[in-house]
């Protein structure tokens, strides 16, 4: 057991190192917009800063705990292929119809599954949104990127989408019934809804991550930082997805569960590669994950560095078989598209 006096079992940031918070809070403007061509407000490209990492800034409820610089977004772009791999190269369970007119890809991060979807669907229309521009100029002629934070009304015409996507989306939703309330709202009859979430919980079934270990306690971080920011990294453990897709009004609810391994530790071809590609989207970026969490908690610049050191140090050693759990929903809107 962990050695903490808290009821989460979380380790104190001093176990990490002994030295103060001291986070650079000032919001820097990283980009301009021409007003004459963009219709992005400027305060869309304000983004704020820690530590030299830079983050969506806060406006309501559209926020995002990891950061928004490219050296996150070359970790997200790995963990495409990652989750890609566990759905069997697939980008979708979802059965739909190959001639699908319209998709809609929520929190799209760096674009790349909204360019892929929109690669093997060259008839329809993919939307990818997110809260931060970050996505690319030149994408296929049917992708097109907007600005919109799916926590607010969506800006979309009611039953207009035959696909809505979203994967990742842990940590920033403020209300999972209202959100698929509203993707239900914009879905066709007969159109579809897949979500994609991840538990931060990292484990082994073999006791090899332990609960004082670095990776024992990064689910642990998550959870009590998602709390004082009042949104729940605990949507696997408490089957969100699914029961908020029932009261929505969604019917042939489907679910996948996945066993993510970090590093080449199982024995299996294909989860051997899964496992490599995990660790890699670990290892690409763990500060670009756990900083603005840590944050939240008080930790200081040295503390997170020294459990960064300890994170790539225990997943480079090979002794811990971790995985993480990982959550495919689907279910269809009642009734017969007219597309």
């Amino acid at each position: 057991m962990a050695t903490t006096g808290t009821s989460t079992g979380i380790l104190p940031p001093e176990h990490w190192a002994t030295q103060k918070p001291a986070y650079d809070k000032d919001a820097t403007d990283c980009d301009s917009v021409d007003e004459s061509t963009a219709s992005l407000t400027s305060s869309i490209y304000k983004y704020r800063t820690i530590h030299g990492r830079t983050y969506h800034a806060e406006r309501g409820d559209a926020q995002y705990w990891a950061s928004n610089d490219q050296r996150q977004g070359e970790s997200l772009d790995i963990n495409h292929h990652c989750c890609t791999l566990a759905l069997g190269g697939k980008l979708h369970m979802a059965p739909l119809s190959k001639d699908i007119k319209n998709a809609l890809d929520v929190g799209t991060g760096t674009g790349i599954w909204a360019i892929d979807f929109a690669d093997q669907y060259t008839k329809a229309t993919v939307t990818g949104t997110d809260i931060t521009p970050i996505q690319p100029t030149f994408v296929p002629p049917n992708v097109k990127f907007e600005i919109e934070d799916c926590n607010t009304e969506w800006t979309f015409a009611c039953n207009h989408f035959d696909f809505v996507h979203m994967r990742w989306m842990i940590g920033s939703i403020v209300d999972w019934d209202k959100l698929f309330v509203r993707a239900y709202a914009h879905i066709k009859p007969g159109g579809w809804l897949e979500t994609y979430e991840m538990s931060a919980i990292i484990e082994s079934d073999n006791g090899t991550v332990s609960d004082e270990s670095a990776l024992g306690q990064w689910g642990k971080i998550f959870i009590e930082g998602g709390r004082k920011l009042g949104v729940s990294f605990e949507v696997v453990q408490n089957d969100l997805q699914r029961k908020a897709m029932k009261a929505a009004g969604f019917v042939d609810i489907q679910v996948k569960d996945i066993k993510m391994p970090i590093g080449g530790w199982p024995k299996n071809k294909d989860l051997k590669e899964q496992g490599l590609f995990a660790r890699a989207v670990l290892e690409q970026d763990p500060e670009g994950y756990i900083l603005f969490m840590t944050g939240t908690l008080g930790w200081s610049r040295e503390q997170v560095l020294t459990y960064v050191a300890r994170i790539h140090k225990e997943v480079r050693s090979g002794k811990h078989h971790a995985y993480y759990r990982q959550r495919v929903v689907w279910g269809q809107k009642p009734g017969v598209s007219g597309s």
